[in-house]
Order: C-alpha cells, then structure tokens, then sequence
C-alpha cells in the first residue's frame, strides 16, 4: 500500500479491455501491467492510501502463497469494509484458488451484539476455515468465530505470519467459483449465491461493453459498500477487470458527509458513479449553495441507479441541486440486476437519462394491465422508470402465476436465464431448485412488465399488498408518507396484516420527528385523507421514533423486518383493535392509540 499525495492516474497505459478475460486472476495479472489502480480516501476528504494493480498483485500473490494451505476450495470470511486490506485479501484469495466470502462492515444492523450474530450465522453457513476483518472490526470478528471450527481469524498482518508455502496452486479454473455473494435478504436468512469465474466474467463484460460502453478516458468514484453486489462486483472487480482508476470514500463517510462523494467527481474530474435512488436524495437534501459553487461536474457521463425502486422525484431533486455544477440529468443511468445474476441484467442507453412510463393505476391494480396514458386521463396515474434492455446473453420472461409467458404490457414474475446467472445458493439445494429450473431459468421474484423489449420493475412478488383484492404497490404507499413535509426519503414501510375478519389490512410504518400531539395527529390525518382519495382503502397508520424501521445490510429498508417488529409491538387483541382507530404513536414500547 502506497502512502502518498496523488492518486493513480485515470489512463492506464496500456490497451483498454472491457473485462475479456476467463478468470479474476488472469485479469488482475493484465491490469498489474498497467498505472491504474484504487484510492482511498478518510472522512476529511484526504487521500489515505493508493493501490495500484501492480502492488495489489504483487502483495496478492505473496499472500496467496500462506493462504493456500488451507485447501483449493475453502471459504474465507472477509469482513468488507473500504480499505486496501480487503482488495489484498480478497484477490488472495483468488491466487489461492480459495473462495472469498463479504460479510457486511455494518455496526448499524441492529446494534454489537445483533451484529456479531449476523456474522457469526453467516461464517457458520459457509463452514469458513478462516475469517478476516480489519483492526477496526478484529474484536468483533473474534467474538463472532469464538467456539467455531475456523482455522484463523484475524487482521492481514495474522494472515501474513501464516507459513510460506513457497508454491502457488493451478489457476482458478472458469467453472470454479470466484466468490460467495450474501444477498442482503429481509423474508429469511440471507443466502450465498455461488457464482463461478465465468459467470462473473461473463456479466462483468456484457456491464463494461454494453452497458456502460466503456472508454479509456473513464474514471470510477465509489462510496458503495463493498459487501453490496454493485460495490463488490461492479466496482472493486469490475475497475481492476477493465484497467480502469476508482476513488474510494467509505460508506460511513459517506453518509456523514455526502458532499465529499460529488466533491471526489469534481477534483479527479471521474465519469462513472452508482448510488440507490436514496443516495442521491440525501446528497441533495445536505448540499448548500456554497458546497455547488465550489463543485465541477460536467465530467460525470454515467450517474447509475438501482439496487431499490427508482424514485423520480428523488433524481429530480439531485439534478436540480447539481445542475449549477454542471450535473447534467441524462447522465442517470437506470439499471436492474442482483446478486444472484452477479450483477447486471439491464441496462438503459447511455446518455438518455430517465424515462418513466405513465399507465393507468386504477387498471394496473385491478386488472394487472399496465395500460399507458398519454394525457392527464381521468385514471390513477403511475409511473414506473425504463430499466432498459437485457445484456447479451440474458434471456428474459414475464410470466403468470401458472407459468405462462405475458404479453407486452401485462405485469407477471420476471424469469431470466444466462451465463452470468449463480450456480444456486450455498448448501441450499432445496431452496436452490425453488428458485432455479433445471434448464437455467431463475424465478427472480420481481414483478414487472415489458413494452417493447424494455423492462419495468414494479416491485417485489413478496412485497404486494392484496387490499379487497386490488393489489397494492407498497412504495405507493411510502411515497405519499414521503410527500409530506415532516417525513424524510426512506422514513415510511408499507405492508399488510391479517385483519380481525380474515381479511388483510393495510399498514403504513412512518418514523415521525413530531412529538406534539396535536402536530402528529394532523400529520396522520392527511395521511389517511391522500391514501384515501388514492386508492380508496384504509390504512392502519403508526408513528415511530426516527431509526426505529429496520434496514438490510446494504442499507435497504426491509418491509418484512418491518412487518415482523409492527406484530411483535402489538398483541393480537391491541391489533384489532388498533385496526379501527385513526393512527397509533409506538415509542420505545410505549403505545398510544388515537381514536
């Protein structure tokens, strides 16, 4: 790890390609060629530490040579926080012919000791024979793998005193696997998908030539989790796959300041940068007239989205924020992919920014039809955003509850097949086949339609509220509680509950700053007077203390967490009677009920 004053620069020297290669290492021993490499900067903005690929290799190679002792095959626990540690670590593994395993770097799940029992589950479940963390998490590691089967556990420099084996093992091979993926999972225990050497080459090729056309004057900034898909494979594999610079800012940073995310695009003028849809909102919440004037931003091509439901008005807010500093809105990138596919399986076109497909709401939750309007009309109007067109390779299908294939414009399960698509998950060979058919195709559990080859997500099959037999989209819901002037971006969950007749009830989780009576009293009322002029139901509503709502590990808000938490506050009696009153205020286990 290089100490020093300037970055790796954004040409690499040598020729550009766009991750055409059979296996991680083979990439990471063409990208050591070259001058580019990783930057990580500290919450001051100040660049901490430079990788270059050529030092990454070489220090991967000398560790692989400890690790690979433990045996071709074995899963090493890697807790995933931004530091060069982690990249050695990880393409060590590589070297190693070893399986790497992220695990979140989040203290936030739920406090220390739900954290350790996140992890300590998830080393479990992938019988890791080692686990690494950083200083800053090596206490909480070792009080995760206490009592456990794991060979080591410790910082890089333990992994260093291990013995020299004096001889690397062959090469990964194409079908073996490069990685273990945790999915952030919110109905069950998050799962590992296996994905092989091919299978992330494969999609990380179709992302970089198809999906972002990639060019040699292209620079990545990144404040992404590395243990999140788009962090991990986008970014720390997918930059060293395509020879290309990123700039790294800690997630934590982040999100204490995120006006050093567009300050790092200014400075080293980067072109490519991902966020979830929240991200952006809350640069454009935080940024202030004096944070745009010192900013330059007319080098930013591509501004990807996904991860979450895309929220237009969320973009619109950062690209109004932005635009003094040049920020130009068809650099937006909307995108669909997961885990389980490595990645990427749409893309929008580069350059076109954000299109929203407006259809008739009213049908759609009647009738499954997403029927377009042209004008104003006299229905419901909704949007859903343009998530553009599969990758080469991806065949995809929107199918009915009985497997049949749907026409355009008809909301169905979404079913895909490609080579980038995951073996199964980890030790889960039940679960594996309800997921994956044995000619290849994968149940995503998405909901969405097509229009002409494009693809629209119109949220999860899990998550669809059933409410006097129209279907519901939860975010809807959630987005009429955001409208609201004391509700912040990702501060309200939908769901549903069985009702006292059998019946399910609609209910609406709003963290709310208010604690005057009377201030939260109005604010449920207007809830229920627009959930009411929209879609004509009720809809039990409960104000809760601010980061009492639950989030995944990649910093999603996860509905059946949710779901879970609202029926463990209120008793089955409490519950039907909550069902008809106004609004109840739950606070650190109190309750209180208006009528």
């Amino acid at each position: 790890m290089v100490l020093q004053n300037v970055p790796t620069p954004t040409a690499s020297g040598i020729e550009l390609r766009r991750a055409q290669f059979s296996t991680l290492t083979e990439a990471l021993d063409y990208a050591a060629r070259g001058f580019s490499g990783f930057n990580y900067y500290n919450g001051r903005g100040e660049l901490a530490a430079v990788l270059p690929y050529g030092e990454l290799r070489e220090r991967a190679r000398a560790l692989a040579r400890r690790l690979a002792g433990l045996g071709r095959g074995a899963r090493v626990a890697l807790v995933a926080h931004t530091h060069p540690d982690f990249a050695v670590m990880f393409y060590a593994c590589q070297y190693a012919a070893l399986v790497p395993v992220p695990l979140p770097a989040a203290i936030h799940l739920g406090g220390h000791e739900a954290y350790v029992r996140h992890l300590r589950q998830m080393i479990l479940d992938c019988r890791a024979a080692a686990a690494f963390a950083p200083a800053e998490f090596i206490e909480l590691l070792q009080e995760a793998v206490e009592g456990l089967p794991v060979q080591v556990a410790g910082t890089l420099e333990d992994f260093q005193q291990l013995d020299d084996t004096g001889d690397l093992p062959a090469p990964p091979e194409p079908h073996e696997l490069a990685y273990l993926q945790y999915t952030s999972g919110s109905t069950r225990f998050p799962r590992g998908t296996m994905i092989t050497q091919a299978s992330v080459m494969h999609n990380l090729e179709a992302i970089f030539n198809h999906g972002f056309r990639l060019t040699q004057e292209d620079r990545f900034c990144s404040w992404l989790p590395y243990y999140h898909d788009m962090g991990l494979v986008g970014i720390v594999l997918g930059c060293m796959a395509t020879q290309r610079s990123c700039d790294f800012l800690g997630s934590r940073e982040f999100a204490m300041r995120p006006r050093l995310w567009l300050k790092l695009m200014s400075q080293n003028r980067s072109t490519i940068s991902f966020s979830p849809p929240f991200g952006y909102a809350l640069a454009a919440r935080r940024l202030t007239q004096k944070d745009t004037d010192a900013l330059d931003l007319t080098s930013w091509r591509i501004a990807g989205v996904g991860a979450e439901m895309i929220h237009e008005e969320w973009l619109d807010a950062f690209a109004r924020a932005t635009a003094p500093a040049g920020f130009d809105r068809r650099a937006f990138l909307p995108c669909y992919g997961m885990a389980e596919c490595s990645l990427g399986v749409s893309f929008s076109p580069v350059g076109e920014g954000v299109h929203i497909d407006y259809v008739d709401g009213d049908r759609l939750s009647d009738t499954g039809e997403a029927r377009s309007l042209t004008g104003e009309g006299d229905g419901r109007r909704k949007g859903f955003v343009n998530c553009g067109t599969p990758l080469p390779g991806f065949e995809v299908e929107i199918r009915d509850e009985q497997g049949r294939v749907l026409p355009d414009r008809r909301v169905g399960r979404i079913f895909l097949r490609s080579p980038s698509v995951m073996q199964g998950y980890y030790n889960l060979p039940e679960i594996s086949a309800e997921v994956l058919s044995k000619d290849g195709w994968l149940n995503t559990g998405d909901l969405g339609y097509r229009v002409d080859g494009n693809l629209y997500i119109t949220g999860r099959a899990k998550d669809l509220l059933i409410i006097n037999g129209r279907n519901i989209w939860p975010q809807d819901l959630e987005s009429l509680a955001e409208l609201q002037p004391e509700v912040r971006p990702t501060d309200a969950s939908a769901f549903s509950v069985p009702g006292s007749d059998g019946t399910e009830v609609a209910v609406l989780v709003v963290q709310c700053r208010e604690t005057d009576p009377k201030a939260q009293a109005e604010l449920a009322d207007r809830l229920h007077e627009a959930i009411s002029t929209e879609f004509g139901i009720r809809c039990l509503i409960e104000l809760v203390p601010p980061h009492t709502l639950p989030r995944t590990s990649s910093g999603k808000l996860s509905r059946s967490a949710a779901r879970k938490e609202f029926l463990e506050r209120h008793s089955e009696e409490s519950l039907r009677e909550a069902i008809n009153v106004r609004f109840l205020v739950s606070d650190g286990g109190r309750r209180r009920v208006a009528a």
